[in-house]
């Protein structure tokens, strides 16, 4: 049994806030799994982040709070973080009194980066890039992701959204793999978006009664799970990978995605799991890895 661990990053809205959407899947055997889980929470041990929920988008940034205490490089992992709470919980306190909207923005941020506070940006930094590297190493795993160039997407010619023509790739893709194993079966596990789960569950069921656009599905079993990532480290491994993918992208930002793509399926040297949905000349590593030269991606 091959489980794939389901993840997006980037808005699937048009316009939105970002130029891509890339929907990632991580799939690995089920007899690795426990090792694989084991080996991320030693990195995350290394980093004191024992509990906490790898998302890397909230990890990468610049928390100017940092960047304002003398020393803070040098400070013990506890100081930093009473440092870095102290001045966040004034900051709250003030504009709870002097702008009540950019007070609730202002204060889901600071939740969503408390569990990093004790990090400086080049450790947090360093913490994705080990994991990263990591799994690059691991051999059995195989990365699928649909990476759509929302300039370049008309979901009335597509006849279907972002987001649903997304999710049909990675299910296609990761169907055809399984199909090349001929014995093995995969299932689905995703973040549990309530929205989302809704949607994915309709459209699986879709699938599974007639197919996608591309192929029957006659490997991948059931609709998806739905599990919480913080609970669930290969979901959080889902996230890095379309994470690293949308910067490399929107920003040309290679480190994180070089190591990644390495777990591309490929087929006949071609890396077959992972496509750039947009303009046919498109010079990315995506593009030039998918097709055979003379090929329209």
């Amino acid at each position: 049994m091959y489980l794939c661990c389901i993840d997006e990053s980037g808005t699937s809205s048009v316009p939105g806030n970002t130029s891509h959407y890339v929907l990632a899947g991580l799939s690995i055997p089920d007899r690795h799994w426990k090792q694989a889980h084991e080996q991320l929470e030693s990195i995350k041990a290394r980093y004191g982040l024992e509990n906490a929920e790898i998302h890397v988008a909230w990890m990468m940034r610049k928390y100017i709070e940092q960047q304002s205490i003398p020393g803070f490089s040098s400070m013990p992992a506890e100081r930093r973080r009473t440092e870095v709470l102290r001045r966040r919980n004034a900051e709250l306190l003030r504009l709870q009194k002097t702008n009540r909207q950019q007070y609730k923005q202002t204060r889901k941020n600071y939740q969503k980066t408390e569990a990093y506070v004790h990090l400086t940006w080049e450790e947090r930094r360093q913490a994705v890039t080990d994991i990263a590297e990591r799994i690059s190493g691991w051999g059995d795993i195989r990365l699928f992701a649909e990476c759509i160039d929302k300039l370049h997407f008309d979901p009335v010619l597509a006849g279907r959204t972002v987001h649903e023509q997304a999710f049909e790739q990675v299910v296609t893709r990761f169907e055809h793999f399984l199909r090349n194993r001929q014995s093995d079966y995969g299932l689905l596990i995703h973040d549990n978006n309530p929205t989302v789960a809704e949607r994915h569950t309709e459209l699986m069921k879709t699938f599974l009664r007639g197919g996608t656009l591309w192929t029957q599905i006659n490997h991948v079993i059931e609709t998806p799970m739905f599990v919480d990532s913080q609970l669930t480290g290969m979901v959080q491994m889902a996230d890095l990978c379309a994470y690293a993918i949308r910067r490399y992208l929107e920003n040309s930002e290679a480190r994180l995605f070089e190591l990644i793509f390495q777990r591309a399926d490929r087929v006949g040297g071609l890396a077959v799991g992972v496509r750039h949905f947009t303009r046919q000349s498109c010079p990315c590593m995506i593009c030039a890895s998918h097709t055979a030269p003379g090929q329209i991606n």
